[in-house]
């Protein structure tokens, strides 16, 4: 989906609804940026230290991280969610292949690209989408006001908000 659209939002709540059925759980926030400001091997390190539960994994190379994935989480029924991916070798060397991981484990992935999905060969997508007039006005009146019921002096701005903002109210 495009941006501001709530994916991660939505994959947090989807993580906080079902981890405890898994072994191991990893939420990597903001995949693009963190990649591009340390690396991806700093991503396979901070994924390692969370699914493995060991503090200061070093790598020396995303080869070595990717290995490493493979072979020390095969055995594990994980949930890992990688959050704005925008590049194909975050999936290589992050998730690999279905294989890297033990049955029952699933990788849930949000991206602006759904090409990146295809070429992956990602089973399932899902393509969230800008809401609606009335959807886009309820989510921005509650927060805007914490509440249902407004004042009716404040409809004509807050129409004239939703559709400027095309579906993406908070933004």
């Amino acid at each position: 989906g495009m941006g501001g659209v709530g994916k991660t939002t939505l994959a947090l709540a989807v993580h906080n609804l079902i981890a405890l059925h898994f072994d191991e759980s990893c939420f990597l926030q903001n995949v693009r940026e963190e990649s591009n400001k340390h690396g991806l091997k700093h991503l396979q390190s901070i994924l390692l230290s969370k699914l493995l539960g060991e503090k200061g994994i070093t790598l020396t190379s995303w080869q070595e991280g990717a290995s490493m994935i493979q072979h020390r989480l095969r055995r594990k029924k994980v949930l890992l969610i990688l959050d704005d991916v925008d590049k194909r070798e975050q999936l290589k060397v992050i998730v690999g292949r279905s294989d890297w991981f033990g049955p029952g484990s699933r990788v849930i992935i949000t991206t602006r690209d759904k090409h990146l999905l295809k070429h992956h060969e990602v089973e399932r997508t899902y393509e969230v989408k800008v809401l609606n007039q009335s959807a886009a006005l309820q989510l921005l009146t509650w927060n805007a006001f914490r509440r249902e019921k407004i004042d009716p002096s404040y409809e004509e701005v807050l129409n004239g908000v939703v559709a400027y903002a095309s579906g993406l109210p908070l933004a």
